[in-house]
């Protein structure tokens, strides 16, 4: 490469002469131009990794960041990359991105091709990197977790997004401000004389109408287009009007007006508003009801948000899972049993059940609130009658002792098949379920058992013939916790096999996990897409779905279809920050991993720095906590930028000074010797330097600062000197300026 770069400053020198070459001779002597000063100088060192001393690191690997495309073309930059460094990293085509497909099979071609290309020059390849939350194809992974959509009928229809009628203590989909203060009538004091309502009273006249508020919430949040009803009842002691807001949380403003001013009087009234979404008031959340302008006390009820689904339908769709009873003879009904335990139940106290069933014909069976000892004592709740398509029951009872822990299923009497869904039983007045799996989405049946006399059976349905709803638009059925694990693991092994199975003859060292730590609020803990709403189209973290034990699972992987003796690193940056926070988390995420039967082999630190803000006193902090570990350490990403002192931005290579480029020299330098000072050499993987040429002013990386070792024509810089004296552990050579 010495070579190569004295071609290119050679043709440097020959334009310069001729462009300057004239027949008359000068009597007066010629200043050399900076230029050609600076060139001289530079040219005076060898590739750099002429620099790497071999006995006292016989394995470290002297590393650059480099562009598949451009290295497998052969041309000056692989050229330029065999002759400097021992190693290259691809910044980005060894990437989940790059290599798995929409359909999750893996495109290796490139790959194959860089791993023949990098072997033939004897330059190894570095793996980068196995899991990360950015460069995914999060396309295919977020569609392997996606809910399972059942197209509904095709008959527009409405349907409640939200509704309250205050007959229980359920408030979670309301609230209100400080200066309102709400209690509820008494019973049959509502609308129509029914139930009850709440009551909410403005004390006095407040300087703002929204000084008192009240919110009714409801999701998902609306979309600009989308149609919507507003319903309810409303009265006030006095004669007021008072206008909506919307707010996409409450207190979360959005607009002024979102379903118009509300008039009401002593009497009930109706309330009903149709609107069409507007880009004013989309993606808003809840409805904020300013009552601050009247002194006096309103009155709500029955308040439904409705919203039109163009494909609609009420039909019973079929999806997920159901309980399936099997019934071969007629016997007595307490013979063929199914039932499920909890909590002991409350004397006296009404509970009321509700469920969806079915039958291949038609059935009539009962269902008891039971004491699971003794006579079995029991209270019914009735007998019940399903017909051969999904229909919602309705039972209540009153429990007459203390001790009832059980509820059944009574199904002897009848001969066939039943199929029951979506079970929920709840202490009147109560929205707590006390029955679990009711829903049967688990895909078994357990918390579920019975008596049967060896004769009925109970089963779980295949997937798709449970109660999947009301066909009101399409049927949205989510996907379980554990069901979304089980298929991004399986996403995990199916990539992570296929990448070391293509690479692993000649790739013996990874970057298994990257940039694991948080930025904010806490660097100790791993980062999450969790809440996050400006989410990049390739962005998916694994970590979500996986939980804490993602890496070890990764490196497990990694261990099973890779190379026993591979290096597995886990990689991130700004672990040279001042309070080294970040840097001491992601040691002691480290030590969770191999708590957990895995071995970490080493630790990359990016130090993507800027001269400037970037402290050397904390690089060397990092580096002796990093070797403090016992780990391989590995600078991964070396680049550098600049800001001086007082300007809030990094400078741009155009305006960067002389003395400015040399100080930048000797910060490589420095960097570089700290690694040597404060690593042991048994720990040193090596150095890489992401960027060997200053960036273009339209990359995506650090657009157009001067990161690189050579300029964007593949000229040496005063960065290339001062990383040569690194390596060199002295000052090779200075400018003869």
């Amino acid at each position: 490469m010495k070579t190569v770069n004295k071609i290119l400053m050679l043709i440097t020198f020959t334009v310069f002469f001729v462009a300057c070459a004239d027949d008359t001779r000068l009597d007066y002597a010629v200043e050399k131009p900076e230029n050609i000063a600076i060139a001289e100088y530079l040219n005076n060192y060898d590739v750099l990794k002429a620099y790497v001393n071999r006995t006292e690191n016989p394995k470290f690997k002297l590393g650059a960041g480099a562009s598949l495309s451009e290295y497998v073309s052969k041309g000056l930059v692989y050229q330029l990359l065999n002759s400097n460094f021992d190693e290259i990293t691809m910044g980005y085509e060894m990437k989940h991105g790059a290599v798995v497909q929409n359909d999750g099979t893996l495109k290796l071609d490139n790959v194959q091709t860089l791993i023949k290309t990098a072997r033939e020059a004897g330059t190894t390849v570095y793996g980068h990197t196995l899991v990360w939350h950015a460069n995914q194809n999060a396309n295919y992974l977020k569609g392997l977790i996606a809910p399972k959509v059942i197209p509904g009928s095709t008959e527009p229809a409405w349907e409640v997004i939200a509704k309250q009628d205050f007959e229980t203590g359920d408030a979670s989909n309301y609230e209100y401000n400080n200066n309102a203060v709400v209690s509820f009538t008494a019973a049959g004091t509502g609308a129509a004389g029914k139930g009850r309502a709440i009551k909410i009273t403005n004390a006095e006249v407040r300087t703002n109408e929204w000084d008192c508020q009240f919110f009714v919430k409801f999701a998902p949040a609306m979309k600009a287009g989308e149609k919507y009803i507003l319903r309810m009842d409303v009265r006030s002691d006095d004669p007021a009007t008072f206008a909506t807001q919307a707010h996409v949380v409450p207190y979360q403003y959005k607009h002024w007006d979102f379903f118009g001013s509300i008039s009401s009087t002593s009497a009930w009234s109706e309330f009903v508003k149709e609107i069409t979404v507007s880009a004013d008031v989309a993606t808003t959340g809840t409805i904020a009801f300013n009552l601050g302008k009247t002194a006096t006390s309103y009155y709500f009820d029955n308040i439904r948000l409705e919203k039109f689904n163009e494909k609609g339908g009420n039909v019973p769709v079929d999806a997920g899972y159901a309980m399936v009873l099997t019934n071969p003879q007629t016997q007595n009904p307490w013979e063929a049993q199914v039932g499920t335990n909890f909590d002991a139940l409350k004397n006296g106290k009404k509970y009321n059940l509700t469920f969806w069933g079915k039958a291949d014909a038609s059935a009539t069976l009962t269902a008891d609130l039971q004491t699971p000892s003794g006579s079995y004592p029991s209270n019914s709740l009735g007998s019940f009658t399903l017909g051969t398509k999904w229909s919602e029951i309705k039972l209540s009872t009153t429990v007459t002792a203390a001790d009832r822990t059980r509820f059944l299923f009574n199904f002897g009497q009848y001969v066939g098949t039943v199929y029951i869904d979506n079970v929920v039983l709840v202490e009147d007045g109560t929205t707590n379920n006390l029955i679990g799996n009711g829903d049967f989405e688990i895909g078994a049946v357990s918390g579920w058992n019975g008596a049967w006399n060896g004769i009925a059976k109970i089963a779980i349905s295949a997937d798709g013939k449970g109660f999947g709803g009301m066909g009101s638009g399409d049927i949205i059925i989510p996907k379980t916790d554990e069901e979304k694990r089980q298929l991004i693991d399986g996403a995990l092994e199916n990539w992570i096999s296929g990448m070391l199975g293509a690479t692993k003859d000649y790739v013996k060292a990874w970057d298994v996990v990257n940039e694991p730590m948080s930025d904010w609020p806490d660097p100790t803990k791993l980062k999450t897409g969790i809440g996050k709403t400006d989410m990049a189209a390739d962005e998916f973290y694994w970590q979500d779905y996986l939980g804490k034990d993602y890496a070890v699972r990764a490196i497990q992987l990694a261990r099973q279809y890779g190379n026993p003796d591979d290096l597995l690193f886990i990689n991130d940056y700004g672990l040279e920050g001042a309070d080294q926070r970040k840097c001491l988390g992601l040691i002691d995420y480290v030590k969770y991993v191999e708590s957990k039967g895995v071995k970490v082999d080493g630790i990359g630190t990016q130090m993507h720095v800027t001269l400037g803000t970037t402290s050397l006193d904390a690089i060397i902090a990092m580096f002796k906590n990093l070797a403090a570990t016992g780990k391989m350490i590995k600078i991964s990403e070396l680049d550098m930028g600049i800001r001086p002192e007082g300007t809030a931005a990094n400078l741009k290579t155009e305006q960067v000074t002389l003395e400015q480029s040399k100080a930048m020299a000797k910060f490589y330098q420095d960097i570089i010797k700290a690694y040597f000072d404060n690593v042991p050499a048994a720990q040193r993987y090596g150095i890489t330097q992401w960027a060997t040429t200053d960036s273009p002013a339209g990359s995506s990386w650090r657009a157009g600062e001067p990161i690189g070792l050579w300029t964007s024509g593949y000229n040496r810089k005063h960065t290339y000197g001062g990383f040569a004296n690194g390596l060199a552990g002295k000052v090779l050579f200075t400018p003869s300026n």
